[in-house]
């Protein structure tokens, strides 16, 4: 028989937003659980690398930052979450810090890198291990306070009551005044739906969404999912590991069969990942030793100062697989990554369903059909802390 709870705010997730929601409800105030279906560490978030976006260069501003999502989206974002991201893009890097997260740093102020699709620089890393070291310090937050982690237990039901919801979990029966949706998309099961390659965690399987889509949330763009364009195509331990789009950013370039660049490699997502896909298919790409499509990175354009201190962790994968980067081209191809779409929310991340929320890439509008790198982890911590704080809230009304 499942035993019965009742908490103010309960977290559906374990990743960046639903670590950040849970650990900024419970600070304004709430009695918080938080429900994974795995471990408390399973997540795609600790695997995210390339690093998060914050407009600190001196030439650049949130406005600006809005527009290149804008455009990125290719006009489909929702204007109303975007200016809310990118405005909140600062305090959110110094609440991480404030947990402990340690961006590198050079000349007296943040290493920022110029990602794809950005007309500036603003991407901040932790080497590139940026997510391990986000969820990391959301993590420590989280189980340093008094909170309630029930681990191993899948949500099965949801359902609506005078007070709020009750929700299934594992073994538990869970009350809850307001409840927060972050468990991620579903890009693995469409991964092996398809008998493609992904970066996501196996978790990655989307039954949560169908739970609100089937209570009547509203979703928008989720047939939009996203490739990531530098998957790991050789060798074959690195299939499907993303390649961080720092190596881009700091000078390599993508090359087909002939070593000719066929494409801006600084290009938005979707730009770059389909310009892959259609140089292999008029026949200038190259083929894995077991047969797989790709293309070449050119690595070794990237200067060995900067590889050491933003590429740590891709240089000892690598090496250990006995491929130096910064002495041959890598293989690469697409891979899929990311669900853009999700269910629909305002700007404190409440879905179209009263007192439950909404963050991370289970929620649609903040990036529209196509998302620029370094904005997924920002989008978990802006809208979870947001999402928290306003689930906290409603419980206490």
């Amino acid at each position: 028989m499942a035993d019965r709870l009742s908490f103010d705010v309960l977290v559906i997730g374990s990743g960046a937003s639903g670590l950040a929601a849970a650990v900024s409800a419970e600070r304004a105030g709430a009695r918080v659980a938080v429900a994974t279906k795995g471990s408390l560490q399973s997540c795609n978030s600790a695997k995210a690398q390339g690093g998060i976006q914050a407009s600190f260069g001196e030439d650049d501003s949130p406005e600006l930052h809005a527009e290149d999502v804008w455009k990125s989206s290719h006009e489909t974002a929702d204007m109303r979450l975007v200016e809310v991201l990118t405005g909140d893009a600062q305090s959110a890097i110094h609440w991480l810090e404030e947990l402990g997260v340690r961006f590198t740093r050079e000349n007296g102020g943040y290493r920022i890198a110029k990602c794809g699709g950005a007309s500036r620089k603003r991407l901040l890393q932790v080497g590139d291990r940026t997510g391990h070291a986000i969820t990391t310090g959301l993590r420590e937050a989280w189980e340093g306070g008094a909170g309630t982690t029930l681990a191993k237990s899948p949500l099965s039901d949801l359902q609506r009551t005078e007070n709020g919801w009750t929700a299934r979990v594992g073994d538990h029966e869970v009350d809850a005044a307001a409840v927060v949706l972050a468990a991620g998309g579903r890009c693995y099961r469409e991964a092996e739906e398809r008998r493609e390659l992904s970066t996501n965690h196996p978790g990655a399987t989307g039954e949560v969404t169908q739970i609100a889509l089937g209570l009547g949330a509203e979703a928008r763009d989720l047939d939009a999912l996203q490739y990531h364009p530098n998957g790991g195509a050789w060798p074959a331990n690195m299939q499907g590991y993303s390649i961080p789009e720092t190596t881009r950013a700091y000078g390599a370039v993508l090359l087909n069969g002939e070593h000719e660049e066929f494409t801006d490699s600084l290009g938005p997502r979707d730009a770059v990942s389909q310009a892959i896909f259609d140089e292999v298919e008029k026949g200038n790409g190259v083929e894995t030793p077991d047969g797989r499509p790709a293309v070449l990175l050119d690595t070794t354009l990237i200067p060995e100062a900067d590889a050491e201190v933003s590429l740590p962790y891709m240089l000892r994968r690598y090496r250990a697989a006995g491929i130096d980067p910064l002495s041959e081209p890598i293989l690469t191809y697409p891979v899929l990554h990311y669900q853009n779409g999700g269910l629909v929310i305002d700007t404190e991340g409440e879905t179209t369903l009263e007192g439950l929320f909404a963050c991370g890439e289970i929620a649609g509008g903040t990036h529209g059909r196509n998302r620029m790198m370094g904005n997924s982890l920002l989008e978990c911590c802006v809208f979870g802390r947001r999402a928290g704080k306003a689930a906290a809230e409603r419980s206490f009304s």
